[in-house]
């Protein structure tokens, strides 16, 4: 396991569906990042409750009068080192609560900072046919996911209702892709730094 760094990630999981067993994934690997010494914060598309997509933060003139719920989740994006997005897979694509909930800011806000796909099934697939179009909606957000990609296949065998891991592979899993995630979040926020990016 990779030691502490204090990064700030935000986690953000965009399933809505009844009985979605996505929150156990989610509880995980908030589990995983605290660990490591992260200060997590939560975006799920379930609580925020943000209905379809008519207009998006930055179609406000003046931000200050766009939902609070908005300008809140807005100050955490741009606040965080990196990103972990929680998908599961609808139709073999992605969720539309996910795209959804990205759609209401502008990439901008994402960029020139890493993300890590965690993706599930109750199949043998992992949800991997959405984690590949989500690689690339997250290239373009500006976000550009590292190659590890933590699938998770025939997740209710997998994970407690609480979040915990019921085989040897989760922990495993999920720390291959946080080993990346922790040290392309680190370079590059050493980057910013540098050039004076936010």
């Amino acid at each position: 396991m990779a030691t502490q760094s204090g990064l700030k990630v935000v986690l953000f999981l965009g399933t809505c569906r009844e009985g979605r067993v996505g929150i156990r994934v989610a509880n995980f690997m908030i589990n995983q990042l605290k660990a490591r010494g992260h200060d997590v914060h939560f975006m799920d598309a379930q609580e925020l409750d943000l209905p379809i997509l008519k207009k998006p933060l930055h179609f406000y003139r003046d931000q200050t009068q766009a939902p609070a719920v908005l300008q809140e989740a807005k100050t955490k994006i741009v606040a965080a080192d990196c990103y972990v997005v929680v998908s599961g897979e609808y139709n073999h694509s992605i969720p539309p609560g996910l795209s959804n909930l990205f759609d209401y800011f502008p990439a901008s806000i994402f960029s020139y900072k890493p993300s890590g796909i965690v993706c599930y099934s109750p199949g043998p697939y992992g949800g991997m046919r959405a984690a590949i179009q989500l690689r690339a909606f997250l290239g373009e957000m500006g976000c550009i996911s590292v190659s590890n990609i933590f699938g998770i296949p025939k997740v209710g065998e997998a994970i407690s209702e609480e979040g915990k891991p019921l085989n040897q592979y989760m922990e495993k899993g999920a720390g291959k892709l946080l080993d990346q995630l922790d040290w392309m979040a680190k370079a590059m926020k050493a980057q910013r730094e540098k050039a004076g990016t936010p």
